[in-house]
């Protein structure tokens, strides 16, 4: 679910660094959104990243 159906990003992993630069784990998730977008002259529901959605508006002008 977690997956954009665009670009594929996906949750990463990392590190939480505090002051004393002691590491915990965390995770870096990518904003989805869900979305109805107009797909061969019909309307479908997708998961899009917001980069993703951004990039459609900006060719869709």
């Amino acid at each position: 679910m977690a997956k954009c159906e665009i670009c594929g990003k996906t949750t990463k992993f990392g590190h939480n660094r505090s002051f004393s630069m002691r590491a915990t784990n965390r995770a870096f998730r990518p904003n989805l959104q869900k979305v109805t977008v107009y797909e061969d002259g019909r309307k479908v529901r997708k998961v899009l990243c917001t980069r993703c959605i951004r990039t459609m508006v900006k060719s869709s002008k």
